[in-house]
């Protein structure tokens, strides 16, 4: 088997799991990792094979993909594969987490030789599940190239961006873009709502006009619907996203009004409930500021 052939996946959340299934639908031989047993449990259905470790799972991929949380965790599995001491190994890194965490698992990684790419994906989780991804990587390009037939095998494109850091640089500005997109759909649809217009033929109409946006066009459906369950991003772990991006204009000390605008309604949702609902969720509460509550679906 050659060595492109066996990729490790660690973090079977819902973009890991996705990542995996597309690797093993494109002929890869995935191992795969998460804390919960429930999920390793899921990789095997899906095709894969769970491993018992962080270091279990090191030693028989040449690449491994983390998919992480939150800071504390990528950190402790940068500690752990540095201690398995697989020399020549690449991490591709494709959690949303500040540059600088990442820059401290990169210097922890390369003592032992091991080369962490930068590789935060653009796409919701259901994109994800179609392989409807973009790779944002950078870092050593020779390590990139190495690893372009594992990004085609779970995404639908890749780009090599320069220098370390600079991939996690354009996924804030994409997911910048994602937050206020996502609001704006919700407020026009609610804005329709309240002039007495359907909602389903709203997403259709004006998701194949000049005012559509992917944000429209993947979470209008579930805006139409009232029924925000199937979370493919959940506001709680939104909550991480728009904090690292605040933080990243704020050392820049670069105006977002925009963005800015749309943390009350972030906020707002928390609040209602939400947290474990997907994003799209801020339709609710615009429809609840605007009087406008319809009865959810589901219980």
């Amino acid at each position: 088997m050659a060595i492109a052939d066996q990729v490790g996946v660690i973090g079977l959340g819902i973009m890991g799991s996705a990542m995996s299934a597309n690797l093993v639908g494109a002929g890869f031989s995935v191992r795969g990792y998460d804390v919960l047993a429930r999920r390793r449990g899921e990789l095997s259905r899906a095709g894969g094979r769970p491993a018992r470790s962080v270091r279990d799972l090191a030693k028989g991929a040449p690449v491994v993909i983390t998919s992480l949380p939150s800071s504390a965790a990528l950190l402790e599995v940068a500690a752990e594969l540095a201690r398995a001491r697989h020399p020549g190994q690449i991490v591709i890194e494709t959690s949303t987490l500040p540059i600088a965490i990442k820059e401290q698992a990169r210097k922890l990684l390369a003592v032992t030789g091991i080369t962490l790419l930068d590789c935060p994906l653009s796409g919701t989780g259901a994109q994800a599940r179609v392989k409807d991804l973009a790779v944002y990587a950078s870092g050593q390009r020779s390590a990139y190239r190495r690893c372009r037939p594992i990004f085609e095998g779970f995404a639908r494109t890749h780009f090599f961006l320069g220098p370390f850091g600079a991939g996690s640089k354009m996924k804030f500005l994409a997911n910048l873009l994602v937050a206020i997109h996502n609001v704006s759909a919700a407020e026009a649809l609610v804005l329709g709502m309240k002039a007495g217009l359907d909602p389903a033929t709203m997403v259709r109409v004006l998701g194949d006009g000049a005012g559509s946006s992917r944000m429209l066009q993947i979470r209008g459906p579930m805006m139409a619907r009232n029924d925000y369950r199937d979370a493919t991003m959940k506001v709680g772990v939104w909550q991480k996203d728009m904090r690292i991006i605040t933080e990243f204009a704020r050392e820049l000390d670069c105006p977002t009004p925009l963005f800015a605008a749309t943390t009350a309604v972030y906020n707002a949702a928390m609040a209602l409930g939400f947290a474990a609902a997907d994003t799209a969720s801020v339709c609710a509460v615009l429809e609840s500021w605007a009087k406008t509550v319809r009865r959810p679906a589901g219980p």
